[in-house]
């Protein structure tokens, strides 16, 4: 897998993807962007919303940080042990999210969000394996 795709790459494509999540995410709590395709189409009430929204904004927020971290943008050289324990966690997350988006009741969510996170599983995957 690392002859597929270089580790460069792979950062930059989980950064695009996460950092344009992050924007949707922001986008649902401020009202811009209907809530119903998140979260399984599960949210029930404002208070939902904000909580779990604010959870995935958190979440982005984290991830993106791992994978700069990981890809040596940001503190290079630092943090190895913890980066890669994120990583592999990372991975774990985006394979049950891809589960979880196989069995949401919003079809766009199941539509969309399962390819997505299945690609996003094998290049954190891709960043795992990396030493």
């Amino acid at each position: 897998m690392k002859k597929l795709i270089s580790i460069r790459l792979a950062s930059n494509i989980i950064i695009t993807i996460n950092t344009i999540a992050l924007l949707m995410h922001i986008l649902i709590i401020l009202k811009i962007v209907p809530h119903d395709f998140v979260w399984g189409g599960r949210l029930k009430n404002e208070t939902d919303l904000i909580i779990f929204e604010s959870i995935s904004i958190i979440l982005q927020t984290l991830f993106i940080s791992i994978i700069a971290v990981k890809a040596g943008y940001i503190f290079k050289g630092k943090f190895k042990k913890t980066v890669n324990t994120g990583t592999w966690v990372m991975f774990v997350l985006m394979a049950l999210n891809t589960i979880g988006n196989l069995v949401s009741s919003s079809g766009l969510e199941t539509m969309v969000m399962t390819p997505l996170t299945t690609v996003l599983a094998l290049l954190v995957f891709r960043l795992a394996i990396e030493k």
